[in-house]
C-alpha cells in the first residue's frame, strides 16, 4: 500500500476489482495519471472528448454491473462530462466519474475553470463529494462504489483537489471490496404476488431496468413460461428475456406493436420488475396512467424510494431483480396457473418483427433482413438516439446478454463511445454500431479511440442528411415547414478511412448484403455508409408525405 494520495486512490480502485478507466487527460490529476501509468491491472483508455469518456463509461458499467469509471478534469472536461452522467442517471446504470478539481487554496475565488461540482451534479447523480482529505480517500472510494451499485444504480461524482493528489506520508487502510446488497423479496410478498397473479384474467409482465443482470433474465423467463405470461421489456431494455422465450411479447417505448399496446391496455394486473415506468416505456405516462383505473399493478425495485413515487402500487415488493426472479422462479405453493395469453402474444410479435418491403431503393426493412440473416446472433448492438434505431428495435432479435447498449433516456452520440467500450470489454463478440448522420456526427472523434485500441466493431451509419427524429416532429406540427434539420454532410467512408479504419458505401438494398458481408470479413473499425431517403421515416411506415396529408 503507498502512502501518496494519488497512488493510494489506485490502490483503491484496484481493491475494488476496477480494470479499466476511461479518461481525457488533464492537468489537474496528473499524479493520477503516473499512478495508472505503472498500474499493468487497470487500462488506461485514452478518449478524445470527455462526453465519449463518459458514454464509455456509462456502458462499461451496464455490461459489468460493476461501476464504469471515468476521469476528466475541471471546467469544459467536467462539463462535457455530464451528459454521460445524466444518461448513467436515467438509464440507472453504475458510474463513478472523478474530476480533477483547483486546489484547495484557489476554492471561492472563481479560479481558472472553477466549478462547484457537488452543486452542479448534484441533481443528475446519486451521491457528489469533494475529497479534501487524502487519508479519507478509501473511504469516500467505498462509499462511491457502494452508493453506485446500491438499490437503484446509478452514477457518483468525486472531485479531487490538485492539491490534495500530490500528498505524501498519509495512513490509510484501503478498504476491501464492496458487494452489491443482494435483498430477496419476503415470502409473505411473494405468496400475495402468486394470489394476485392467479385471480387475474389477463396479467401482463413488463420487465428489464435497474440491476437486471443474465440471472434475472434467465430465472424471470422461466417463471413467465411456467405460468404462459406475457413478458414485455421496457423501453431499450430488450435483452432482458431472450426473443425465443415463448411467452416474449416484444418492447415498450416509441413505435411498439400496436396489439402490444392493446394488451397493455387490456390488461388487469402489471407485473413490473426493474422498470421504472417512465415516460417512454408509458408513452408519456398515458399507456399506463400513474393512476391506472382498472389495474392492479405489482412493481418489485430494488429502491424503496422509486416505489410509489409516481404509480399508485397495490403490492410493492422492494427486492433485487436477480434475486426476485429467482425466488418467483422456485416458488411452489401447490397453486395451479395457467394463461395461454403469452403464446398468443410471442405470435403477435414474432409476425411484428418480421421485415416487409416498403419499395425504397435503399429499403432498410429488407437491410435488416440481411442483418438478422449475416449477423451473429449474440452481437452487442451500440446505438445513440434517432429514428433510425427504431429498425433495430423493431426487427432486430436480442439473443445475448449483454446484447443492448441504448440509451433510455435518449442522448444522441451514445453508440459510437459504446461500442468501443463493448469492443473492449468483448473482443470476441460481434459489436455493431447503428447511427444516423446526425446522431454518428456527435461522437465520431471516437473512432480514433478505437482504433487506437485495437476495438473491431462495425458502424452501420444510415445518412439521410437530417435530424431525421425532429424532421418527424416537426412534419407533425408544421407540415411541409422545413426549419433547421437539414445537415450537410461529410463523405463519411473517407472520414472512417482518416481515422485508419475501413468503410464503402452503400446506395440500394442489393448492394447492403455484399458490403455487410465484406465488412464482417474485416477486422478494425469498419463503417457502412447507407445512403436513404428521408421519405422513409420511420420503422413504423411513416413517410413525410403521410404526415404532411394528416
Amino acid at each position: 500500500m503507498s502512502n501518496h494520495a494519488a497512488e493510494l486512490l489506485v490502490d483503491c480502485l484496484a481493491a475494488q476489482g476496477c480494470d479499466r478507466v476511461f479518461t481525457v487527460p488533464g492537468e489537474s490529476f496528473l499524479p493520477v495519471l503516473d499512478a495508472l501509468r505503472d498500474r499493468s491491472t487497470i487500462q488506461t483508455v485514452t478518449c478524445r472528448q470527455e462526453g465519449g469518456v463518459t458514454f464509455m463509461a456509462c456502458a462499461d458499467g451496464a455490461m459489468t454491473g460493476r461501476p464504469g469509471v471515468a476521469f476528466v478534469t475541471r471546467g469544459p472536461g467536467a462539463t462535457n462530462a455530464s451528459i454521460g452522467v445524466h444518461v448513467a442517471m436515467q438509464d440507472s446504470q453504475p458510474m463513478i466519474l472523478f474530476i480533477g478539481d483547483v486546489g484547495r487554496e484557489m476554492r471561492d475565488r472563481e479560479g481558472f475553470q472553477e466549478v462547484d461540482f457537488p452543486a452542479f451534479f448534484g441533481p443528475i447523480c446519486k451521491w457528489a463529494a469533494r475529497i479534501d482529505r487524502a487519508e479519507r480517500i478509501p473511504e469516500y472510494i467505498a462509499r462511491a462504489y457502494a452508493t453506485a451499485i446500491s438499490g437503484r444504480p446509478g452514477p457518483v461524482v468525486l472531485a479531487l483537489p490538485e492539491d490534495m493528489l500530490h500528498e505524501s506520508g498519509i495512513e490509510a487502510l484501503v478498504r476491501p471490496f464492496v458487494h452489491k446488497p443482494a435483498q430477496p423479496p419476503c415470502p409473505d410478498a411473494l405468496a400475495a404476488m402468486m394470489a394476485l397473479i392467479g385471480d387475474a384474467a389477463a396479467p401482463l409482465a413488463i420487465i428489464g431496468g435497474a440491476g437486471w443482470h443474465e440471472k434475472a433474465r434467465v430465472h424471470f423467463a422461466e417463471f413467465a413460461e411456467r405460468i404462459g405470461l406475457p413478458v414485455a421489456t421496457a423501453f431499450r431494455r430488450q435483452d432482458a428475456i431472450a426473443p425465443t422465450s415463448p411467452v416474449y411479447a416484444g418492447n415498450l417505448g416509441y413505435g411498439p406493436n400496436p396489439q402490444l399496446v392493446a394488451r397493455v391496455k387490456a390488461a388487469d394486473l402489471l407485473l413490473v420488475v426493474g422498470a421504472r415506468l417512465g415516460e417512454a416505456t408509458t408513452d408519456g405516462y398515458a399507456l399506463i396512467t400513474p393512476d391506472h383505473t382498472g389495474q392492479t399493478l405489482i412493481h418489485v425495485y430494488p429502491d424503496p424510494e422509486e416505489l410509489n413515487r409516481v404509480y399508485r402500487t397495490d403490492l410493492a415488493i422492494c427486492a433485487d431483480p436477480d434475486e426476485f426472479a429467482e425466488s418467483a422462479d422456485l416458488w411452489d405453493d401447490g397453486a395451479i396457473i395457467g394463461f395461454d395469453a403469452g403464446a398468443q402474444a410471442h405470435a403477435e410479435w414474432l409476425a411484428w418483427s418480421t421485415p416487409g418491403e416498403t419499395g425504397f431503393t435503399l429499403d432498410l426493412n429488407r437491410c435488416m433482413v440481411e442483418a438478422r440473416r449475416q449477423l451473429p446472433a449474440d452481437s452487442i448492438i451500440c446505438n445513440g438516439a434517432g429514428n433510425f434505431a427504431g429498425w433495430w428495435h423493431r426487427f432486430w432479435h436480442y439473443h445475448g446478454f449483454p446484447g443492448q447498449l441504448a440509451p433510455t433516456c435518449g442522448a444522441m452520440g451514445y453508440g459510437i463511445p459504446a461500442a468501443v467500450a463493448a469492443a473492449l470489454r468483448y473482443p470476441d463478440r460481434c459489436i455493431v454500431a447503428p447511427a444516423g448522420d446526425g446522431d454518428f456526427l456527435m461522437n465520431a472523434q471516437e473512432l480514433a479511440t478505437a482504433v487506437q485500441y485495437g476495438a473491431d466493431m462495425l458502424v452501420i451509419l444510415f445518412d439521410n442528411s437530417a435530424y431525421g427524429t425532429i424532421r418527424q416532429h416537426q412534419e407533425r406540427e408544421y407540415p411541409g415547414r422545413i426549419a433547421s434539420t437539414e445537415l450537410a454532410n461529410p463523405d463519411f467512408v473517407a472520414l472512417a478511412q482518416a481515422f485508419g479504419g475501413w468503410g464503402t458505401r452503400v446506395e440500394t438494398t442489393d448492394q447492403f448484403g455484399p458490403a455487410l458481408a465484406d465488412a464482417l470479413g474485416r477486422k478494425g473499425v469498419r463503417l457502412l455508409h447507407c445512403i436513404t431517403d428521408i421519405e422513409q421515416l420511420n420503422a413504423g411506415g411513416g413517410t413525410v408525405s403521410a404526415l404532411r396529408k394528416r
